[in-house]
């Protein structure tokens, strides 16, 4: 949590906002112009539906441009109250949210507790699949208190919860027009929609007299253009034909720093490249197979070949240097074949025959690492068939279907919001389909350090979940990316930029300006 005290998060008041709707001082920028991006992650399949959203192109045109949330994670780290002006509680278990007044959504209807409460439902149901649905699981009563005002009940402690109310699956709709809102993009963020054309183009324009005032916003325009392609979105870069580019290609990096009118933004964050085994398919099942596939992959090399250097190796655990109970002093994992050979023997095989799925979609140079991962595999008897998957429809088709795939997760802001995310038992991304009974000991900790406002106590609690990740659990994390993004010199940023997802946090519509 980058040095904020979770205590503090129990009380916040709207005094918090001297810094700016931002998080950053407030400043003059320039107003008006266009900000143009081109970015990967796009879907034929993509809406304006958030508990869809997964990569950077749709978190970027909903909740960085045309929807709020109720909390935002500021670029230093620190939350800020967005459609929430200020929150409170006084046991981590019951949480009043006092709501901004004079908000309206694009097509005139005015914000209140309703919307708040309609927007979290959507979320549940048996039939739900999404990634929010744990965090809105938790939470019992929801209920308006006042005109402003909404307060949410929890089944237990979780002094974080402010914090998961900025995810981006959590975008406010407007009560008793969601659908509509979904198939037209009606939010109340900064920008509305002109045109959205799914996995192709997203326009929007400036909002006029919007509730965040001078302090954001500064471009009367923006459009996003989908470029999966590597060398077409750094030729777009490079050409002018964008203002500024995710996920640059290494390859290429030379190319981009002699161009006198671009430059290379990097931001040091948890984003994490991993290889996910489903551990409900047999033989992955197996703890010692699991074992054998951890000491069998290259992590350094890794990180000198696919990265280029931009990044740091990981511990098959997703809490980065970030993060506030990050285990540094943990033994590291290293590649050893002859441990490899000792975990497949212990699982009695001699050797191993497994196919592994990759596509770029999942990160730059996927394919590559599933390959450098297929020769240094080979030597303890691991034998990996690589399958170089299609982009499009990678998420639906591939993650979470494919027995053992490519995948990139951004991290996030709190250990708990990335533990309960994706590993705790039964959760929609959970997508090493690790089972309460194979992880009984972290799904116990996952339930008393969310509670746990003793910061030495849930450190301990932290390190020894990520011992066990790093031990037992079915998700391969080699190596910690840095966010490595390039950007026309004629776009300003603020001098900190956000490191919870690429792109100032997917908010550069709102945080960046024109020179």
């Amino acid at each position: 949590m980058n040095g904020i005290s979770r205590r503090s998060l129990l009380k916040t008041g709207a005094a918090a906002g001297v810094l700016g709707l931002t998080g950053m001082p407030l400043r003059a920028q320039t107003r008006g112009g266009k900000l143009t991006a081109g970015l990967s992650g796009a879907n034929t399949s993509d809406s304006w539906d958030s508990r869809t959203h997964s990569d950077i192109f749709m978190i970027a045109a909903a909740q960085g441009s045309v929807f709020d949330a109720l909390t935002e994670v500021a670029a230093d780290g620190s939350l800020k109250g967005e459609l929430a002006e200020s929150w409170e509680s006084s046991d981590a278990k019951t949480w009043v949210f006092n709501l901004r007044k004079g908000v309206t959504f694009h097509n005139g209807k005015a914000f209140g507790p309703e919307d708040v409460i309609e927007s979290l439902q959507m979320h549940l149901g048996e039939d739900s699949k999404s990634a929010a649905k744990p965090i809105v699981e938790n939470i019992v009563t929801m209920e308006k208190t006042g005109d402003h005002q909404v307060t949410m009940t929890l089944n237990g402690a979780n002094a974080d919860f402010p914090y998961l109310m900025s995810d981006y699956h959590l975008n406010i709709f407007p009560a008793g027009q969601i659908q509509d809102a979904i198939q037209n993009g009606i939010g109340t963020g900064l920008y509305s929609v002109v045109s959205f054309d799914p996995g192709v183009r997203f326009v929007g324009k400036r909002v006029a007299d919007h509730y965040k005032g001078d302090s954001a916003g500064f471009f009367d325009e923006i459009e996003y253009i989908a470029i999966n392609d590597n060398t077409a979105r750094m030729n777009a870069l490079m050409t002018g034909q964008v203002d500024a580019i995710n996920r640059i290609d290494f390859k290429t990096e030379s190319l981009l720093k002699a161009n006198p009118a671009v430059r290379i933004q990097e931001v040091t964050g948890n984003q994490h490249y991993t290889f996910a085994m489903l551990t409900d398919n047999a033989p992955l099942n197996d703890v010692n197979v699991r074992r054998a596939l951890k000491y069998g992959i290259n992590r350094q090399e890794m990180v000198d070949k696919i990265l280029q250097g931009h990044g740091q190796v990981g511990n098959d655990t997703p809490i980065g240097p970030a993060s506030q109970y990050y285990h540094a002093e943990m033994e590291q994992l290293s590649y050893d074949p002859d441990k490899a050979a000792f975990y497949l023997k212990e699982a009695g095989l001699d050797s191993l025959d497994i196919d592994i799925s990759a596509s770029d979609a999942a990160f730059e140079g996927a394919v590559d690492a599933a390959q450098l991962y297929q020769a240094s595999a080979g030597k303890a008897g691991i034998n990996l068939n690589v399958i170089q998957e299609p982009a499009d429809g990678y998420w639906s088709n591939v993650w979470m279907k494919k027995p053992f795939s490519a995948v990139y997760w951004s991290g996030r802001a709190t250990e708990d919001w990335m533990f309960s995310i994706a590993y705790e038992a039964g959760v929609p991304w959970n997508d090493s389909q690790w089972d309460e009974k194979d992880s009984a000991r972290f799904q116990e900790l996952l339930v008393t350090a969310r509670a746990e406002l003793d910061s030495d106590t849930r450190r301990t609690q932290y390190f020894e979940m990520q011992q066990i990740l790093r031990d037992d659990g079915g998700v391969l994390v080699p190596m910690f990316a840095n966010y490595v993004q390039g950007l026309s010199n004629r776009i300003a940023t603020p001098d900190t930029v956000g490191n919870l997802w690429q792109m100032d946090n997917g908010r550069m519509s709102e945080r960046w300006s024109e020179v």
